[in-house]
């Protein structure tokens, strides 16, 4: 188990130092004996077990010298001695070789131990399978045990994986250490997760043989959703462990089998060269050269939540098809409605809601009992309330009466045609709607009926519900094959000056991770991925990261937390987001894909959680492609004023770069399905930018065209030495034609006179920081390098690597919201690659995976690769 450090992004030693120790709090009872001296350099960290603010400790010798001394220390007991004959001596070299060595070695970093690198192996003089402590217990090899711990703290539990006496005859026990939930990633949230529920781990140590407190029952169950199940397989025990954890990328997985042989080395983190460029890559490029669009593989369904207009989903489906697998974005859920139109527009195959996901989530439940109540599932829920609402009379009027002073008019209901959960109405009356057509109107008058309100109308909602469920309109439990989304989180923003830290849960604005969790609860896809910002594992000690996490746990989900930077998957933009992956037992746990480019390193990257970053480990030699920036993204597309008010526009110039040729791809062609050029004769769309006020527009006509031209250019302001602005008093203020002043007070005080951001151009050698979803250039750096406007919603969108056929729909502003809230497609793209390798059952082990070279365009290689395997 690799714990070196990553180097694709400026670490720092005491960042990382912190990074480690987070990820590892777990300590071992020898670790706890030992005083933490080691230097943690800045290109190695050794995933130590020692947590942070347990560090102050006394200093003890590893081992006694002989064993007459052993059997004196503190830790060793008159009545402690193995039992039985040795393991024989030939059988022992074999499965412990290190143990055999003429001369005393030092642990590697990356064994599978994941002992401290300083510290010396043991040399054995013979091993054994019993022993007896404290002359009242017999424990074996491979038993379970409590291992004493410091007063006051919990034992420790642990696996006897060795027994050994050493060359000077100190009696020895190698535990390898289970975790309890507490002492894993998710911390103070471990309440979510049942006490007798311990983790197997890769981490092993050495401790004195009279360390051991008591023999352990734990039962090894296989991992399983369904709850109920899982409790009746759980057999009289200690302890029950389902699930393994491993430090990198703070991963749960399934149990592996056991093994017997003990002491064996781990596989690398990251899957090999020879295996992806090998076997992996080369069945899955055949696959896709087989699987054309008129010969698809089954359809794997996905529901995209929070969904904006549609980015995450749109890579996932693209890096899907790439990886040979069908996965369909079935269902889309969002808030803003402009952002469902845009998924609309591109995504005719979806079945777009514009609505709160909560009430997304009570519509399902009603939608099941509904599918029950007219028995179109076997699993069958409580409905009673349905039974009782509707009359078992003949209901071939289905009517509503509206009485008023003149008349009496009866509405006869002829069609349902919508069904929702809330208040469509908005009468603040929350419940299950269908959205009705009455008989002899037009569609102007369907109105949206509250279901009591149709109680009489039984035949006219089965009808409705009936060809729903065949057109699989709402999915029922165990319908969608993947779920994904990013949760807004709005409560832990550095805008919101009433973050609560002690429970960040309590904040309405943060309720919404909570919903995404209880909505992959109740349906139980194979696959969840959730996006989010850094803040989550910065914010309150990463107090909702560790919520996620520990959440998929308590649903008996596989999962792993990396975080990815975008400008490392092909993008002139560096934005780092979290991405949690979960997995039901059933499945492969997708692994994070390896970055593709280099990049230029923006903003901070978060203390907390730092080793979890998706990057190659220090030394490890890669050839990344060259890093990009804003010239190479955008330098093609045709000039636009700042009053800009067209839609579509023609292209004035072919593609410069590699990334605009594949950007102009449409999408068969970016698939590899189409060998003609479409993207020369398509329009360019929403180049457009938010048109500035007067006085803005006249500011940025003045900002000079260079690279770091900004605020601090204009008359009248002056930079000092310590780079802070102030007024030049000799210069007279200038004006503007409407009587403002040139340089707003505004841009004067922004981070106290020291940024550079206030109507700042970004220039053509530059990469930015992150895609934003306002367009005012009062506080950031946004103006196009040489034209006199912000840079337009299709300029963002290339930042965020959305393909030139991709069109937006909602007022500009609306547009250049969906596109800073969107996750960055490349990102999408290779994270749905890996999903299609796991769905397939080919991912390798480990938390990485190394894409194919020049990803996305593999494609253009089947045809090479296929007469090669002719040959």
């Amino acid at each position: 188990m690799s714990s070196k450090r990553k180097t694709r992004f400026s670490f720092s030693p005491v960042a990382a130092a912190a990074a480690a120790a987070d990820s590892t709090p777990l300590q071992s009872p020898k670790s706890r004996r030992k005083s933490n001296t080691k230097s943690l350099v800045a290109d190695e960290v050794v995933a130590t077990s020692v947590p942070v603010e347990e560090k102050q400790t006394s200093s003890v010798d590893d081992a006694p010298s002989t064993a007459e001394d052993n059997h004196s220390d503190d830790h060793q007991g008159p009545n402690t001695r193995f039992v039985g004959d040795p393991i024989p001596d030939k059988e022992a070299r074999r499965r412990w070789p290190k143990r055999y060595q003429e001369k005393t070695q030092k642990r590697s970093a990356g064994s599978k131990s994941n002992r401290n690198e300083e510290e010396e192996i043991h040399q054995a003089r013979r091993h054994y399978t019993q022993a007896e402590v404290d002359g009242c217990t017999l424990y074996k090899l491979y038993d379970d045990a409590h291992v004493k711990a410091e007063e006051g703290e919990d034992n420790y539990i642990c696996k006897i994986v060795e027994m050994f006496e050493t060359v000077d005859g100190a009696l020895y026990f190698t535990g390898q250490w289970y975790y309890r939930a507490k002492d894993t990633v998710i911390k103070n949230l471990a309440y979510l997760i049942e006490p007798k529920r311990v983790f197997f781990s890769e981490v092993q140590d050495d401790n004195p043989l009279d360390c051991l407190v008591e023999k352990l029952k734990i039962s090894r169950i296989p991992l399983n959703v369904d709850l109920d199940a899982k409790k009746e397989t759980i057999p009289p025990c200690d302890y029950y462990c389902d699930t393994q954890y491993l430090l990198p990328y703070s991963t749960f997985v399934n149990l592996p089998s056991e093994s017997r042989e003990g002491g064996c080395e781990t596989s690398s983190t990251i899957s090999s060269d020879t295996e992806i460029n090998g076997r992996s890559e080369v069945n899955s490029l055949l696959k896709e050269a087989v699987h054309h669009e008129e010969n698809k593989e089954p359809e794997l369904k996905l529901l995209d939540l929070y969904c904006g207009c549609g980015a995450m989903s749109t890579g996932l489906t693209l890096g899907g098809v790439l990886s040979g697998v069908n996965l369909v974005a079935r269902w889309a859920v969002d808030l803003n409605e402009y952002a469902c139109e845009s998924l609309k527009l591109n995504h005719p195959e979806t079945e777009v809601r514009n609505e709160s996901a909560e009430n997304f989530l009570s519509l399902l439940k009603e939608w099941h009992k509904l599918c029950s109540y007219f028995s179109l599932v076997k699993n069958m829920v409580p409905h009673e309330d349905y039974v009782n609402l509707f009359s078992e009379e003949d209901d071939a009027t289905c009517n509503e009466e509206e009485s008023d002073e003149d008349d009496n008019e009866v509405f006869e209901v002829s069609e349902v045609l919508a069904v929702c959960y809330g208040d469509p109405n908005k009468e603040k009356k929350q419940g299950l709607y269908f959205k009705v057509h009455w008989k002899g109107y037009g569609s102007d008058a369907d109105s949206w009926e509250p279901i009591e309100g149709l109680s009489n109308c039984k035949e006219r909602i089965k009808d409705f519900v009936v060809r729903g469920f065949k057109l699989k309109m709402l999915p029922l439990p165990g319908d969608v094959h993947v779920i994904c989304g990013g949760p807004p989180c709005q409560g832990i923003s550095g805008f919101n000056r009433f973050r609560n830290r002690e429970n960040p849960l309590d904040d309405e604005k943060n309720k919404q991770l909570v919903v995404f969790m209880d909505i992959v609860q109740y349906l139980q896809p194979k696959i969840a991925l959730m996006e989010n910002v850094v803040d989550i594992v910065k914010f309150a000690n990463g107090f909702l990261g560790r919520y996620a996490l520990g959440r998929l746990l308590q649903m008996n989900y596989q999962c792993r937390l990396g975080i990815m930077a975008a400008g490392a998957y092909g993008l002139p933009q560096f934005r780092l987001r979290v991405f949690i992956w979960g997995a039901a037992p059933s499945e492969k746990l997708p692994q994070f894909p390896l970055p593709t480019h280099d990049v230029i390193v923006r903003g901070v990257i978060p203390l907390e959680f730092e080793l979890n970053t998706v990057a190659y480990d220090e030394g490890h030699k890669v050839q990344l492609q060259r890093k990009l920036i804003l010239e190479d993204a955008i330098s093609d597309l045709p000039p636009v004023k700042n009053n800009e008010g067209r839609d579509e526009i023609k292209y004035n110039k072919t593609a410069q770069t590699e990334f605009q040729r594949f950007i102009r791809l449409s999408k068969n062609e970016m698939l590899g399905f189409s060998t003609t050029t479409e993207s020369l004769k398509s329009l360019l769309y929403d180049h457009r930018s938010l048109e500035l006020n007067l006085d803005d527009y006249q500011r940025v006509c003045r900002i000079p065209k260079k690279k770091g031209g900004c605020f601090r250019d204009l008359p009248g302001v002056r930079v000092r030495a310590d780079n802070k602005v102030e007024w030049d008093p000799e210069v007279e203020r200038v004006y503007l034609d409407s009587g403002k002043p040139l340089v707003p007070d505004y841009a004067m005080s922004f981070v106290n006179g020291t940024s550079s951001k206030p109507f700042a151009r970004l220039w053509w050698d530059e990469t930015v920081a992150t895609v934003v979803t306002r367009a005012e250039p009062h506080n950031q750096a946004i103006l196009h390098p040489e034209q006199d406007r912000v840079l337009t919603i299709r300029e963002n969108a290339r930042l965020q690597g959305f393909p030139d056929f991709y069109k937006l729909r909602g007022p500009v502003k609306e547009r250049y919201i969906q596109v800073g809230n969107a996750v960055a497609v490349p990102v999408a793209r290779a994270l749905g690659y890996t999903l299609g390798l796991a769905f397939q059952g080919s991912a390798c082990e480990g938390p990485l995976y190394k894409l194919p070279d020049k990803f996305p365009l593999i494609r253009d290689r089947v045809s090479s690769v296929s007469s090669q395997d002719e040959v």
